[in-house]
């Protein structure tokens, strides 16, 4: 046993013991110690080993399992640990050697299987411990999903989100204990009362009805987003995305994030970015998070002060975005602190602004470009084209 790892996860489904392999067995009935949530551990017969209640919040029960260290240990999990489940918190914490694991079938794969969906072509998301507003990028009319709820009331904050957003014809099947002799399957649309008694596990997999869905370009519609008037418009926006050109898991700081357009459209475009938005106006950092929040995005650090003095301790950026508080200054900073390969885009509506990116192109090089707009407006009894203020865009790669 020396050479075997000491901790051993299990993903246990609500069929308990039924759903147990040789392998699992033999970890349970060798185990010296098994911890679970007390639903978990009511499900198995006594093996002899000590049982502990996982406590909560889940991280004490982290550091208590650490403190177990050269014993036989069973942790226990639901379904597939390792997708939105405690195997992925509990590796962080361990090295490679230090455990195995057994999972079971995810709850999202049981669902699939119980309406006959196919899994690759579902959207699953894990809403148990996370606000139900990370739906919203994923709403779209057909568009199926499966989401984790943290417990039966929850499928009414569900019911009343989806109504509320728009999407209130959309199908909700709310599965229940699946897989055990508790499973119930209910079929209702979002704007439809709610049953009682949906017991703990629950998940929903939603048909989506039709509802305002977010566009996936760049260029959002500027009605989605709270804001004061200072806003990036839609068609620059959509310019200034395509310069910053978004990768994965790069970093970015929209330096004057004004109402957080840039920002929360940069996170939008792919998962695994993050971002950074410094506005010197508290009011204006508080619309920013609520806009953040509305729209699904929960990668987005706020920082509430001027640059260059607010870029202090913060993570190094890949991309570096200017639509507001620009000057020589700054640009001096960024020059200096920023390491190669920093992509840098400013945008500048003022004549200074427009001098100053002017000097700095023909210091550095990179792109300069003038974007005119024109939309068309009524004049007397017909129409005509009535012109917005001009941006100078600058991008450069330090």
């Amino acid at each position: 046993m020396s050479d075997l790892p000491w901790l051993t996860i299990i993903g246990l489904g609500e069929n308990g013991p039924e759903g147990l392999t040789d392998a699992t067995r033999k970890a349970l009935s060798e185990a010296e110690i098994i911890m679970g949530p007390p639903r978990h551990l009511s499900l198995l017969p006594d093996t002899g080993a000590a049982r502990v209640d996982w406590p909560v919040p889940f991280a004490d029960g982290v550091q208590h399992l650490l403190t177990l260290r050269g014993r036989r240990v069973v942790v226990l999990a639901s379904g597939d640990p390792f997708w939105f489940g405690a195997g992925t918190v509990l590796a962080r914490s361990l090295a490679p050697t230090e455990w195995r694991a057994h999972p079971g079938p995810s709850v999202f794969s049981l669902a699939a299987a119980k309406l006959g969906w196919g899994i690759e072509g579902v959207t699953c998301l894990g809403l148990h411990a996370a606000p139900l507003s990370r739906l919203r990028p994923h709403l779209a009319r057909g568009l199926r999903l499966i989401v984790t709820l943290r417990d039966g009331a929850a499928v009414g904050d569900l019911a009343a989100y989806l109504d509320a957003t728009g999407f209130g014809s959309t199908q909700m099947d709310v599965l229940s204990a699946l897989g055990g002799p508790r499973e119930r399957h209910v079929t209702l649309r979002a704007d439809e009362p709610v049953p009682e008694g949906i017991a703990h596990p629950v998940c929903v997999a939603l048909t989506c009805g039709d509802g305002p869905a977010l566009p996936r370009t760049s260029g959002k519609p500027d009605e989605i987003f709270e804001t004061d008037g200072q806003l990036t418009k839609r068609p620059v926006r959509a310019l200034t995305l395509s310069a910053l050109a978004p990768r994965p898991f790069e970093r970015l700081w929209d330096i004057g994030g004004g109402t957080g357009t840039i920002a929360i459209e940069w996170l939008l475009s792919d998962p695994t970015v993050t971002a950074t938005a410094i506005e010197q106006s508290p009011e204006r950092a508080a619309r920013i998070t609520r806009n953040a929040a509305d729209l699904g995005v929960e990668r987005l650090q706020v920082v509430t002060g001027t640059a260059p003095e607010a870029l202090d301790g913060l993570p190094d950026p890949d991309v570096v975005f200017v639509g507001g508080g620009l000057s020589d200054a700054l640009l001096e900073v960024l020059q200096t602190r920023l390491r190669a390969g920093t992509r840098l885009v400013c945008n500048a509506v003022t004549l200074e602004s427009e001098a100053t990116l002017t000097r700095w192109h023909g210091k550095l090089g990179g792109d300069l470009m003038r974007i005119e707009l024109a939309h068309a407006r009524a004049l007397g009894s017909l129409t005509g084209w009535k012109s917005a203020y001009p941006v100078v865009q600058w991008s450069v790669t330090l």
